[in-house]
């Protein structure tokens, strides 16, 4: 049987852009106008519906991201989108740089301290703007700052493994 393949979440359309059926991409990529290097798109509408997008295309302007996408031609077919999100099969990104991770990787991966304390695994990461959080649920949720090599102290893919210099009692 197959792994299901891992996806990530690229952008989420934010309704139209004029009346032309162009529609207002929030991208999640690095800069934003990379997400069109990546595909097959998946679109993910608000109740739940898939389909993969084939010849969509867009624009970096002055507001941000402008999308078109084949079948959508007004101003109502593409407000009827908004919500929906554009996600990418994990395969279709770059490997990342050394010492760089996409979340996506890291979540699922088991968390130990330098001590050997089990904390669980990675639940998902988020941005503070200061810096990453690192999620990991065991016991109980503990919130790390992703920061190297000061807490996190070392990532092992084969073993699957984050290892955190993180007291077992914070």
């Amino acid at each position: 049987m197959n792994a299901p393949t891992r996806r990530i979440l690229m952008g989420r359309i934010h309704g139209a852009f004029g009346v032309r059926g162009e529609l207002k991409l929030e991208s999640f990529s690095d800069p934003a106008e990379a997400i069109f290097r990546y595909r097959p798109w998946l679109l993910r509408d608000a109740q739940g519906r898939e389909r993969e997008l084939d010849g969509g295309r867009g624009r970096s302007t002055a507001k941000g991201i402008v999308l078109q996408l084949p079948g959508v031609e007004d101003r109502d077919t593409a407000e009827a989108l908004r919500g929906a999100e554009l996600w990418v099969p994990r395969t279709a990104l770059p490997p990342p740089k050394p010492g760089e991770y996409y979340w996506v990787d890291l979540e699922g991966l088991r968390v130990v301290n330098t001590e050997g304390v089990d904390f669980g695994t990675v639940s998902h990461l988020f941005s503070t703007g200061a810096n990453d959080v690192l999620v990991a649920r065991g016991d109980r949720e503990r919130m790390i700052p992703f920061v190297q090599p000061d807490y996190v102290t070392s990532v092992d893919f084969e073993a699957g493994l984050v290892t955190v210099d993180w007291d077992a009692d914070f």
